[in-house]
C-alpha cells in the first residue's frame, strides 16, 4: 500500500493546485473599471490569498513525508499549467512572461517552504520522547 500511495501522490499534488487555481481564480475572467478610468483585475487579493492558503495544506503534507521534490515539482508544475491554460487567450503573448513567473515564484517559495517544513517535522521526531535519533 505504501509503494501505491508514493506514486499516488505526485500526481495529486499536480492536480490539487489546478483545482484549486480554478475554485479559486478560474471563474473571475473581468477586469474592473473604476470611476477613475483605472482598471484592475481580474482577481482580488482575497482570492490569491485565498489560493495560496489553500495549496499550503498539500505542501505541508507531502514535505512532512519528506517528499520535497513531489510538493515543490507537483505545486509549481499544476499552478503553471493551470495559469497557461487560464491566461492564454491573451493576444499580446504577454501572458508568456507572467506564467514565467508564476513557475520561478511558486519553484522557490514551495522550494523554502517545503524545506522548512522537512526540516521541522524531522527534528521534531528526533526530539520527540521514545522516539531513536535514526
Amino acid at each position: 500500500m505504501r509503494q501505491r500511495s508514493s506514486k499516488l501522490a505526485p500526481c495529486l499534488l499536480v492536480l490539487i493546485p489546478v483545482a484549486a487555481w480554478a475554485a479559486w481564480l478560474g471563474w473571475d475572467q473581468h477586469r474592473d473599471v473604476h470611476p477613475d478610468g483605472s482598471v484592475t483585475g481580474p482577481y482580488e487579493a482575497w482570492q490569491v490569498i485565498g489560493l495560496v492558503l489553500t495549496l499550503l495544506a498539500p505542501v505541508y503534507w507531502a514535505a512532512s513525508r519528506h517528499h520535497i521534490a513531489s510538493a515543490v515539482l507537483g505545486t509549481t508544475g499544476g499552478l503553471t499549467a493551470a495559469a497557461l491554460y487560464d491566461w492564454s487567450d491573451d493576444a499580446s503573448g504577454l501572458f508568456l512572461v507572467g506564467v514565467g513567473m508564476l513557475a520561478v515564484g511558486s519553484l522557490v517559495t514551495t522550494l523554502i517552504l517545503a524545506t522548512l517544513i522537512s526540516s521541522a517535522t524531522r527534528a521534531g521526531r528526533r526530539g520527540a520522547p521514545g522516539q531513536s535519533g535514526s
